[in-house]
C-alpha cells in the first residue's frame, strides 16, 4: 500500500467515526496547544527583554561603567555578595578617566536614578522616577523631547534647577496646562520645567513616562546620590564592533586609577546588554523548561488515547484485516496501514493544537503585558512532536493488526 493511499484510507475513517476520531486527537490537541502557547509567551518576553526593554533601559551599542557587575535581580550574580559590597564607589574622578581613555568617537553620559515623591500645590505626591544626569543623556537615550527643549551643558556646568519630565509626570501635575516654565518640587527642592520627552510606552506594566531628569550637578545630584558619588557612566559606540574596544580602554583605566595590579579582579562592574540581562536568558530557558512539562504529560495521555483506540480499531476491523491479507496484503502493509493511521490522527491533533496555541498566545498577549512572538521552531518541533507520539502509540496496535493470521480473523464476525 502506497503511503498516499495509506493517508486516504486513515482520514476516511476520521470521517466514519467523528466522535471516537474526536476524542483521540483531543489529548495531543490540547497538549500542543498549550506548547505552542508557552513557547510563544517565552520566547516574545525574550526578545522584548533583549531587544526593547534592554535598548530602553541601556540604549543601543553601548556599555555601562557602575560599581556592580549586573542590572536587575541578583546584583552581583557571579560575586561574594560581601566582597561587592566593600567595592569603592563610582566617583567623578573614576568618570573622568574612563572619558579620557574611550575612543573620541564614543559617546558617554553620567546617569544617577531612583525614585522620589514630587509634588506641585493642589496636586497629590506622587512618586516618579528621578534622573540625575548630563547633557547627552537624551542623545544615548534616545529621547526626543516633544514640548520645549532638553537642559544643555551650560546648564549642567552652572548646575541649574531646571527638570525635562515625561509625559504621565506632565498630566498629573500639570492637567490641562502647558508644563513648561512651571515649578515641580522633587523632595521639597524646587525645579523648573523647561520640556517634556515624547510618549514612551510602558514595558511589563512599568510606565517609562513617570520620568524627571535633571542635571547631575543640579540639587537632583544630591537628591539621589549624597554621598556626591555616581551610579553609572553610560558609554555608546557608533557601531556595535566598536563596543570591545572602549570596554577594554575603560577596564585599563579604571584598573590603572584604582592601583589593580595583575590578576587582582576587577572592582568595579563594564555591564553590557548581554551581561545584565543575562539572568533573563536562563530565566527564559527554564520557563521553556517547566512550562512544557505539563504540555508533555497531556502528549503521553494523548499517546495512550491513540493507542487504545486503536487498539479498539484492531479488534472491531479483525474480519477487514482477514479479507486484505487474504487478497494478498503483507504484513508490512497491514502495519504500515496502521501506523499511518495513528500517525496521522496525531498530526492532524498536533495541527489543530497549532492553530489553538497560536491563537491562545494573541489573547494573553492582547489582554495582559506579557508579549508573544511565535517561534518557527515550537511549530516544526510541535508537528515533529505529533508524529512521533503517533508512531509511538502506533507501533503496538499495528504489530498487533499486521501478525493477525487471515484465517481466524476471516472466521471472526
Amino acid at each position: 500500500m502506497r503511503l498516499r493511499e495509506a493517508i486516504g484510507l486513515a482520514l476516511s475513517q476520521l470521517r466514519v467515526q467523528k466522535l471516537k476520531s474526536f476524542f483521540t486527537l483531543l489529548g495531543v490537541t490540547i497538549g500542543v496547544m498549550f506548547l505552542i502557547a508557552v513557547v510563544s509567551i517565552v520566547e516574545g518576553m525574550g526578545r522584548y527583554v533583549e531587544e526593547d526593554f534592554a535598548s530602553r533601559l541601556l540604549g543601543t551599542n553601548t556599555f555601562t561603567v557602575r560599581r556592580f557587575d549586573n542590572v536587575g535581580p541578583g546584583g552581583n550574580r557571579d560575586t561574594d555578595f560581601r566582597a561587592a559590597q566593600r567595592r569603592p564607589l563610582l566617583k567623578m574622578s573614576d568618570v573622568e578617566a574612563v572619558r579620557a581613555a574611550i575612543p573620541s568617537s564614543m559617546k558617554s553620559t553620567i546617569t544617577s536614578e531612583t525614585f522620589k515623591y514630587a509634588s506641585t500645590p493642589g496636586t497629590r505626591p506622587r512618586q516618579i522616577q528621578t534622573v540625575a544626569s548630563d547633557a547627552g543623556y537624551f542623545d544615548i537615550k534616545n529621547y526626543k523631547v516633544d514640548k520645549g527643549r532638553p537642559f544643555n551643558d551650560q546648564e549642567v556646568r552652572s548646575g541649574s534647577p531646571v527638570i525635562v519630565i515625561g509625559t504621565e509626570v506632565a498630566e498629573h501635575f500639570f492637567p490641562g496646562l502647558d508644563p513648561e516654565g512651571r515649578t515641580l518640587r522633587v523632595q521639597g527642592v524646587p525645579f523648573t520645567v523647561i520640556g517634556v520627552v515624547e510618549k514612551q510606552g510602558s514595558v511589563f506594566g512599568f510606565s517609562l513616562d513617570r520620568l524627571a531628569v535633571a542635571p547631575y550637578t543640579s540639587p537632583m545630584g544630591r537628591i539621589i546620590r549624597p554621598a556626591k558619588d555616581v551610579s553609572s557612566l553610560v558609554v555608546k559606540a557608533a557601531r556595535a564592533e566598536d563596543l570591545q574596544d572602549g570596554i577594554e580602554a575603560a577596564r585599563g583605566a579604571l584598573r590603572s586609577l584604582r592601583g589593580l595590579r595583575a590578576g587582582e579582579p576587577d572592582n568595579f562592574g563594564l555591564v553590557t546588554q548581554d551581561g545584565a540581562f543575562g539572568f533573563i536568558k536562563e530565566l527564559k530557558g527554564r520557563l521553556v523548561l517547566f512550562g512544557t512539562a505539563l504540555p508533555a504529560i497531556s502528549l503521553i495521555v494523548g499517546a495512550m488515547v491513540i493507542m487504545n483506540i486503536m487498539l479498539v480499531a484492531v479488534a472491531e476491523r479483525t474480519r477487514e484485516i482477514g479479507v486484505r491479507k487474504a487478497l494478498g496484503a503483507r504484513r508490512t502493509d497491514i502495519l504500515r496501514q496502521f501506523l499511518v493511521e495513528a500517525t496521522t490522527l496525531s498530526i492532524l491533533g498536533a495541527a489543530i493544537g497549532i492553530g489553538l496555541g497560536i491563537g491562545l498566545a494573541k489573547l494573553i498577549s492582547a489582554f495582559s503585558p506579557l508579549p508573544a512572538a511565535v517561534a518557527p521552531w515550537s511549530i516544526v518541533a510541535a508537528l515533529l512532536t505529533g508524529g512521533v507520539v503517533g508512531i509511538g502509540a502506533g507501533v503496538y496496535p499495528a504489530s498487533r493488526a499486521a501478525s493477525l493470521d487471515p484465517i481466524a480473523a476471516l472466521r471472526s464476525e
